[in-house]
C-alpha cells in the first residue's frame, strides 16, 4: 500500500483529504505545517506528499524544496486556494493562485491542483503521480 502524507494548516482540508484518499485504498498521514511533515518524512517515509502552499512560518514552495532536497525520491503534488483571485489593477505585492502553483512546479511539484478541487480528480491526480515511473 503506498502512504501519502498530507500538509495542510486547514484541518478540514487535511481531514477531507485524508478521507478521500483512505477510502480509495491509499496509507494516509496528515501534518498541519511544513516542519511536522519534515519530522514525519524523517520517522517514517511517504511515497508521495500533498501539501497546501499557503502556510503559516514555512509556505510549501519552501517545503518542496526542503522535502526535494532531504528526500529525492518522494513525489509532490502542490494545492491552493489561497492568494488573489481576479487581480482588477496592479498590486506589485499581489501573488495570484496561478503564480503560487507555478512556483511549486518549479520548486519540484509534480503535479498542482487549485482549491477546491473534486474527490474524482484529487484521485485521478494522485494515481498519475504515484505512476510516474510506473510504466
Amino acid at each position: 500500500m503506498q502512504s501519502i502524507l498530507v500538509v495542510d494548516d486547514e484541518p478540514d482540508v487535511r481531514d477531507a483529504v485524508k478521507y478521500v484518499l483512505n477510502r480509495a485504498g491509499y496509507s494516509v498521514r496528515t501534518a498541519e505545517s511544513a516542519m511536522d511533515a519534515l519530522a514525519e518524512l524523517a520517522r517514517n517515509p511517504a511515497d508521495l506528499v500533498i501539501t497546501d502552499i499557503i502556510m503559516p512560518q514555512i509556505n510549501g514552495v519552501e517545503a518542496i524544496e526542503a522535502i526535494r532536497k532531504a528526500f529525492p525520491s518522494v513525489r509532490i503534488i502542490a494545492i491552493s486556494g489561497g492568494g488573489n483571485f481576479g487581480v482588477t489593477e496592479y498590486q506589485p505585492t499581489a501573488i495570484t493562485t496561478t503564480a503560487y502553483l507555478a512556483s511549486a512546479e518549479k520548486a519540484g511539484a509534480l503535479l498542482v491542483l487549485t482549491k477546491p478541487f473534486e474527490s474524482v480528480e484529487l484521485i485521478r491526480s494522485v494515481e498519475q503521480v504515484l505512476g510516474i515511473g510506473h510504466a
